[in-house]
């Protein structure tokens, strides 16, 4: 196992982004940030219980969530916190996050030079060393908090080198046809699209699991090369929508319109004031429209996963009034190219 002397040793020779440099050399991006403690680096407590109450004073921040194929940016204050063992959340309307802190286990308060500023930030890993959640203070946040946060959170144990688990196999699509009947029926009785999941550890299956087996009027397969076209038609049409993007420790939340869409490559980018969205076009292998029954009437989604199982990110229109938009994203979707048959 490489120490922290060792990686900081090889990050002389690479540059670029943490996570590609680390994915370079082999290691974590947890073990990449932790060789820096005691070098501007504080290791501390990772429970979003602590951390996030204590964001709230530093003012202006980015919230950073992401997955392999999807990164998603909010500029705003962690507001409105409401904490949980199992689950937790910020109902800010610019930083919308559901967190879940048994996958928060390695946590770092990153002091650093970049273009001649210092760069401040919180990151936080899972066992595997992958980010779960980062913050970036912006311009106008407030040090004094920052220091506050930082002694407060830090940990006994300054050690600049960690081990971490290998991370989790992707679980890919797990069905259960035998309860094929059973899904649709209470599939058709839902009130609230949280109750879904439940449905489906029930009856041993899990989302994409169940999208596959199940027909119309729940799931229509859709053609994957369709986000660009539908990112494109909501900007068009100017009705917010609510884009969710995560992984197993963090959901980050975008409420709004889209505005300035641009691809690079093989990403495509919503590139907003205060609002960033990078897609990995290209590791969209499934697209699913879905509708769940609710008290309020349906919730129809669009719902990407890569090539291995794993949810990239879904779309949802915007529920209550005044931004309802679910009549004209009812609309879009329903012209959605279908996926061609094999």
């Amino acid at each position: 196992m490489m120490t922290g002397s060792d990686i900081r040793a090889a990050r002389r020779q690479h540059s670029g982004r943490a996570r590609d440099i680390a994915e370079a050399m082999g290691v974590s991006e947890a073990q990449l940030v932790a060789s820096g403690v005691g070098e501007g680096t504080t290791a501390i407590g990772p429970d979003p219980n602590q951390i996030v109450p204590l964001l709230e004073p530093l003012g202006p921040c980015m919230a950073l969530t992401r997955n392999p194929s999807c990164v998603i940016e909010k500029d705003g204050i962690y507001s409105d916190f409401h904490g949980g063992d199992h689950a937790c959340m910020t109902l800010s309307p610019q930083i919308d996050l559901r967190m879940f802190p048994k996958h928060w286990v390695y946590g770092y308060a990153v002091e650093e030079e970049v273009k001649g500023a210092t760069r401040r930030s919180v990151q936080v890993f899972d066992a595997s060393g992958t980010a779960v959640h980062k913050t970036y203070l912006r311009e106008g946040a407030d040090l004094d908090a920052w220091s506050r946060l930082t002694g407060a959170l830090a940990l006994d144990d300054q050690s600049d080198t960690i081990t971490v688990s290998a991370p989790p196999p992707p679980e890919g699509a797990r069905m259960n046809p035998e309860k094929r009947e059973i899904l649709l029926q209470e599939w058709a009785r839902l009130t609230d699209t949280h109750q879904f999941l439940r449905l489906c550890a029930k009856l041993r299956m899990n989302r994409l699991g169940a999208y596959r087996i199940a027909e119309a009027p729940f799931v229509r397969p859709l053609a994957p090369t369709i986000l660009p076209e539908l990112l494109e038609t909501v900007r068009a049409a100017a009705i917010p929508v609510m884009i969710f993007v995560g992984n197993r420790g963090c959901i980050e939340i975008h409420s709004g319109p889209i505005g300035r869409l641009q691809a690079m490559g093989p990403w495509e980018n919503v590139l907003d004031p205060g609002f960033n969205l990078h897609l990995r076009g290209d590791h969209v292998a499934e697209v699913w429209a879905v509708e769940k029954p609710t008290h309020r009437g349906p919730a129809l989604s669009v719902e990407a996963f890569d090539a291995e199982g794993n949810l990239i990110l879904q779309l949802f229109p915007v529920p209550k009034p005044p931004l309802d938009s679910r009549a004209p994203w009812a609309e879009i979707v329903a012209g959605l190219r279908d996926l061609e048959p094999a």
